[in-house]
């Protein structure tokens, strides 16, 4: 009997019933790999699509914060002011993206079924370095589009429940892995966050100050990088900011953040009305 008439007959095809990996994305690539990001065939000509631009990440006592701004670019254009860019990748785990907007949100998809079928095939949950070693596979697989212009680099962050501590890893376009101490930023502000999170971070950062910090960052790199945006309190659109601790993923809400703006905003008015008198 054929595969065609085991699905006509109502029984599942053989692929779905036979022992195997328990990596979801093996499964894809042994049975249907065209449905993989990296092998979608590309048309002739330029492609022009939107790009997502800054995240940044940063160690705190207890776990990490990730934050990235809601600004999408295409060209010289903004393509969207209220794109998403950080998500749970698990329970434990956040995933930034920065790059190509359509291809690093469909893998971020695939990555979160990843993690959620290893779970369930296993019955545990993989460790952050397998789950990040996993991310620089699927980065690997996506090397032909990225080559092509279409490139997603995201930034991975996490609470490792061995350590028990936050851990931040960063990514190339070939799926090369690095562990990040303390902080990072990717994307095209990335440069003018990194400034930022070097001059305000420090050891022994609680929950608050951490999102703090954050928040800071991203205003820094739209101060000086026109793909990124800072929070816009008139359309009260404001950067999508998580905490991952031993008590899981944690997205921290709008008021909060709202708070965390306008007193930055307070301060750099306060420090332009010093200049100002001071000429």
């Amino acid at each position: 009997m054929t595969h065609a008439d085991l699905s006509a007959s109502g029984r599942l095809p053989l692929a779905f019933t036979t022992p195997g990996s328990s990596s979801f994305v093996d499964f894809l690539a042994a049975h249907a790999p065209s449905l993989l990001p990296g092998n979608r065939p590309l048309p002739i000509g330029d492609v022009t699509a939107p790009h997502g631009t800054t995240i940044v990440s940063l160690a705190f006592d207890g776990g990490i914060v990730m934050a990235g701004d809601r600004r999408a670019t295409m060209g010289s254009m903004i393509a969207s002011r209220e794109i998403e860019k950080v998500f749970p990748a698990d329970e434990y785990s956040a995933v930034g993206i920065a790059g190509t907007a359509g291809l690093a949100v469909e893998l971020v998809r695939l990555f979160q079924l990843e993690l959620e079928h290893y779970e369930k095939i296993e019955g545990s949950l993989l460790s952050l370095d397998g789950k990040a070693n996993r991310l620089a596979t699927m980065i690997r697989g996506n090397l032909g589009l990225a080559m092509q212009g279409l490139a997603v680099v995201p930034l991975f962050g996490g609470f490792d429940l061995d350590r028990r501590v936050g851990r931040i890893f960063s990514y190339d376009i070939t799926g090369g892995r690095y562990e990040e101490h303390d902080h990072h930023a990717v994307g095209s502000g990335s440069v003018f966050a990194r400034g930022s999170l070097k001059k305000l971070w420090r050891p022994g950062l609680g929950p608050a100050d951490a999102v703090r910090v954050a928040v800071e960052a991203l205003v820094d790199a739209a101060d000086d990088d026109s793909a990124t945006g800072g929070p816009d309190s008139t359309r009260r659109i404001w950067p999508v900011v998580a905490t991952v601790t031993e008590a899981g993923y944690l997205r921290v809400p709008d008021d909060e953040l709202a708070a965390v703006a306008a007193a930055s905003d307070e301060v750099r008015r306060a420090t332009h009305a010093d200049r100002g008198g001071a000429r």
